[in-house]
């Protein structure tokens, strides 16, 4: 991991649960995202998408999950959650908010490599937001991929490195919207689609579906869309 990358996100520990504070974007993103991930995984593992608790029997590791707003949601869903991120100050918020909210959640401190090491593996990794963070995209990537049982599924969601998304994603999110604090992304670090997928490739992974995510200024809020220049996730599989 880049650590500047961890102390940034760890200063901001204490407001993952306010949906007004600095995590705003991502408590309007999480809906599109929580209804593209329930309805992905349920086609390839055969669920029903309507069921209450369709993934009872699966494991799910959220890599990078800092304070749990994926996580809990996944829970909720049956699967059997782990929940790890690079910076204590997240754990510690994400465990505590699961407490209240009495759900089981693993959460611990950690990284994908050390996960790997360990000889760890699950049905699904999600992988959301967090490639444009580490400091090598292709170790951080092996290691997730190893973390993928046989048959299980990696969902891994970025920004494309486009002149779109450096003005809708940095400069408009960050000065214009103030959605972000300044210097939450670097532009550079960005992935486009076609180097994603050759990442995932190289790992022995194959890729299943491409999707973007656009937020409608109009209706303030996100959508699914064929139109991946600035939010994507790609689904990518292990035979």
């Amino acid at each position: 991991m880049d650590e500047r990358e961890v102390e940034r996100f760890s200063q901001l520990a204490a407001e993952w649960w306010n949906p007004r504070g600095k995590f705003r974007p991502l408590h309007l993103f999480n809906p599109v995202r929580l209804t593209f991930i329930r309805s992905a995984a349920a086609e390839h593992f055969g669920r029903d998408a309507r069921a209450l608790q369709p993934f009872d029997g699966l494991t799910l590791l959220d890599i990078g999950c800092g304070g749990g707003l994926l996580t809990e949601p996944m829970a909720r869903m049956g699967f059997q959650v782990t929940g790890v991120d690079a910076a204590e100050k997240n754990i510690r918020t994400a465990a505590a908010h699961a407490q209240e909210q009495n759900l089981f959640v693993q959460y611990r401190t950690g990284t994908a490599e050390s996960l790997a090491l360990e000889g760890s593996r699950y049905d699904v990794v999600l992988n959301m937001e967090v490639v444009e963070h580490v400091a090598s995209v292709p170790d951080f990537l092996h290691a997730c991929a190893a973390l993928i049982n046989p048959g299980g599924l990696m969902f891994v969601a970025t920004l494309n490195r486009t002149l779109k998304s450096l003005m809708l994603a940095k400069f408009g999110a960050e000065y214009v919207l103030r959605w972000l604090p300044a210097g939450t992304h670097d532009w550079h670090r960005f992935l486009t689609p076609q180097e994603l997928r050759a990442q995932l490739e190289r790992t022995g992974l194959g890729i299943v579906r491409t999707q973007g995510m656009m937020f409608d200024p109009l209706q303030w809020d996100w959508r699914l869309s064929t139109d991946t220049d600035v939010n994507y996730v790609m689904v990518a599989a292990k035979s």
